[in-house]
């Protein structure tokens, strides 16, 4: 995963965050152990037609993630060769609410992808999509430049104004979770250290 999320978890930076930044959980990773940390650059398309997204390859700059809107459409929009043509060009992955083919082969790759399905169903190649714009992925608006960060459990977005204060909060939630853990393992409870009322 890309350093920019100080490698800290999805479920750490959502928990630090207090804010809705939570992707639907339908939003998965396409293959066991993809993880994925970045700015994003959106992509508008159409269910079921994927030359946005051929446009979107060649046009955003590296270095950045890929997060496009099909409107959850689950057909094939995205496989090996597209996946490919986006390493060449220094793009670090797609989160994508529509469905994705070629899964083997993306992990074979080290390509991360995160979808809301996995479907061979073809598409089409006429819609020429919006680039750089607002989008909904995931029921959670994305702007280009905010930080997307994905692992094996879900996704999250920041934007790109909270940055900072999100990530220094999840700095301070790593550290606070190691004094837990350390407590832990000399031996006192979960009751203990969260001050939770025991069941009499």
């Amino acid at each position: 995963m890309s350093d920019q999320a100080r490698g800290h978890a999805t479920a750490t930076i959502y928990e630090a965050s207090k804010m809705t930044i939570a992707l639907d959980p339908a939003i998965r990773p396409a293959w066991t152990g993809a993880r994925v940390a970045g700015p994003a650059y959106t992509v508008q398309g159409a269910g079921g037609d994927n030359l946005a997204l051929h446009s979107a390859v060649a046009a955003a700059p590296a270095g950045h993630v890929l997060v496009a809107d099909l409107g959850g459409a689950l057909h094939g929009h995205w496989g090996e060769v597209l996946a490919v043509a986006a390493q060449q060009r220094g793009l670090l992955g797609l989160i994508i609410d529509g469905g994705v083919r070629d899964t083997v082969e993306l992990a074979g790759i080290d390509f991360p992808v995160f979808s809301r399905g996995i479907s061979i169903v073809g598409t089409r190649k006429g819609y020429r999509g919006g680039l750089g714009v607002p989008i909904t992925v995931g029921g959670i608006r994305i702007a280009t430049g905010d930080l997307v960060v994905g692992d094996a459990d879900g996704v999250v977005a920041i934007p790109h104004e909270h940055v900072t204060d999100v990530l220094e909060r999840s700095d301070a939630r790593v550290a606070d979770e190691k004094r837990i853990f350390d407590e832990l393992r000399v031996g006192k409870t979960t009751l203990e250290l969260y001050k939770f009322a025991a069941i009499p």
